[in-house]
Order: structure tokens, then C-alpha cells, then sequence
């Protein structure tokens, strides 16, 4: 029986990536409203597309496998085309596909996202899932769990029995759909995590709170999201930076990026990864922090998620 560094429960998707320029007349943006203007009919041309694999718990994987770790993941996906990239794509990576759930006479999810002037747009289709996949045979140090849509209670319910009766430690990154839905299940999940993760949006969600730009609001978050559970918290918060209270209440701080922005998909999976990574490699809260952000930096110089994330010799 295969033995892994971490599992990953969640997404794996197709990305579709169309760009249109400044100069292209098929596309008006008013960045005052931020609203895409397309005429109606129209046959409108791109400058450039990609197709490329993606899904929060793919790109976590995928991550996680570039820095030397042996990862698996467990996800449904469709029984298509697209499908077969994104297998494809997994084991190119190094990422066991064993316990990935194919579904007969399903198309897999995807996700257009559409990036005029800078400024994106994502169009996302949600196929209807059962989770109906399983944890025999799994065997590994962390879970790290993420979003789901649809019937995700049940999947997440299965993750949690796992966790409990193995012993394992669990990762967590909550999507919209979970804090959507049922916080009081969040709940529980965050009080059996050993790491949570969140951006400052999803933390003030789960705490109740209105977002103020004052500075000692994302460290007041951290402690009260913090108080939930969790072991340690992480909070990211774009170009500011991103900020972490470990198990002992020490505060840490993640310098904001200085990389050029190509395109933001995945940033938050990469840092992720980079700071799992960290973790798995018996290094300080601070040196997980750096890990995350630079892996981070290194996504949104990229197109889609997965190409800028980094090796362990790069980090």
C-alpha cells in the first residue's frame, strides 16, 4: 500500500484562459463600473487562449509534487475528453490518480475565464456531483481538504471520519459554496484543523464580521478566527500581504508580493502549497510564510495555476 505525504479532497477542473488586449475592438471595459461591453451577435475575437488544468485540490497536489512531496488526490471528475487531460496532466506531475472518481457519462467541470485589459471574468459551470468517492486504501500523514460544490456535506463528512479515525492531520481551505451554505459544519471542521486557510473575505464570513481597512483588523480576525480551533491560522490578503497565528499565538506576517501580475488564478493555492510544503519540511512559521508567498508570486507571473508553481530548488 502506496503511503503519502498528503491527499489532497477537493476540485480538479479544465481552465479555459481567452485575453484580449487594449486594442482589441470586440471588447469595451469601463473600469469604473468594471462591466464588459460585448456586442450582441458579434463574432468576437481573442488575442490568445490556453487550455489548461486546474481545480483547487489539483493545484494543490501538483504544488506539493514540485517540491519533492509524494501526493494524491481525490476528486470526481467526468469521464470526457477533458477529463483525460486533467489525468493526464496529474501523472505528468507525479500525482497518484489512483483515487480519483470517474463518472460514466459526465462531462467534467470547467471554467472560462475571460481577461480583458487586465481585468478578469470567470464563467464556471457547476456539474452536479455525488462525492461518491472513497478513502480505502488511503494512507498518509495530512488531508488537505478544499472546496466542493453541490452535495459536498457528505464528502466532507466522509473526510472528517477519516481524519478522526487515522489520526491524521488535516489542512483546510473553505470555498464559497461551504461558507454559503452550512457554517455550522465549517464550524466543526475548523476545530479539527491542524491549518486553516483563508482569505481575509472568507475569515470575516465566518466570524460575523464587517470588513474595515483598518490595519489591526485582519490580526484581530486571526485571533478570533483562531479561537474556533484551529491550530494555526492563515489569512491571506492579497497585495497586502498575508498574516498567521501559529499554535503558541505568535503572529506572523507575509510580506506582499513586488512580482508583476499576468493573471491571479491559483495564487491561493500556491501559497498553500508553498506553506504546506514548509511544514512538511520541519521549518519555522517564518520560513513557511516565505515559501507560500513566493510560490504565490511566482503563480501570478504565469497563465493558470499551475506553471509558475515552483520546485523545492527554486523556493
Amino acid at each position: 500500500m502506496d503511503f503519502f505525504d498528503v491527499v489532497t479532497v477537493g476540485k480538479a477542473t479544465l481552465d479555459i484562459f481567452l485575453f484580449s488586449k487594449e486594442s482589441n475592438k470586440h471588447f469595451r471595459l469601463d473600469r469604473e463600473t468594471h462591466e464588459i461591453c460585448i456586442k450582441s451577435g458579434d463574432k468576437a475575437i481573442v488575442d490568445s487562449s490556453y487550455f489548461l488544468t486546474g481545480g483547487n485540490a489539483n493545484n494543490v497536489a501538483i504544488g506539493l509534487s514540485r517540491m519533492g512531496f509524494k501526493a494524491a488526490i481525490i476528486a470526481e471528475i467526468g469521464a470526457d475528453e477533458f477529463s483525460q487531460k486533467i489525468i493526464n496532466t496529474l501523472k505528468k506531475e507525479g500525482v497518484s490518480t489512483s483515487f480519483l472518481k470517474q463518472t460514466p457519462h459526465q462531462p467534467s467541470s470547467f471554467s472560462v475565464i475571460l481577461n480583458v485589459q487586465g481585468d478578469r471574468t470567470i464563467f464556471e459551470e457547476n456539474i452536479v456531483r455525488e462525492h461518491d468517492f472513497s478513502f480505502e486504501g488511503v494512507n498518509t500523514k495530512w488531508i488537505y481538504l478544499t472546496s466542493m460544490e453541490n452535495k459536498w456535506q457528505k464528502a466532507y463528512e466522509k473526510t472528517l471520519d477519516f481524519v478522526k479515525k487515522n489520526n491524521v492531520k488535516l489542512a483546510f481551505n473553505p470555498g464559497t459554496t461551504q461558507l454559503d451554505d452550512d457554517l455550522s459544519q465549517i464550524e466543526e471542521t475548523i476545530a479539527l484543523s491542524e491549518i486553516l486557510f483563508v482569505n481575509k473575505e472568507e475569515a470575516a464570513r465566518i466570524c460575523g464580521f464587517e470588513i474595515t481597512n483598518d490595519e489591526s483588523f485582519v490580526p484581530h480576525l486571526l485571533s478570533q478566527v483562531k479561537s474556533k480551533g484551529a491550530k494555526t491560522v492563515v489569512i491571506t490578503d492579497g497585495a497586502r500581504g498575508a498574516f498567521m497565528i501559529d499554535s503558541l499565538g505568535t503572529v506572523h506576517f507575509g510580506e506582499p508580493s513586488e512580482a508583476s501580475v499576468l493573471e491571479r488564478t491559483g495564487a491561493g493555492d500556491a501559497f498553500a502549497s508553498g506553506f504546506l510544503s514548509a511544514v512538511l519540511a520541519s521549518l519555522s512559521g517564518e520560513d513557511a510564510m516565505k515559501w507560500g508567498s513566493k510560490n504565490a508570486s511566482s503563480v501570478i507571473g504565469k497563465i493558470g495555476a499551475q506553471e509558475g508553481l515552483l520546485k523545492k530548488d527554486s523556493i
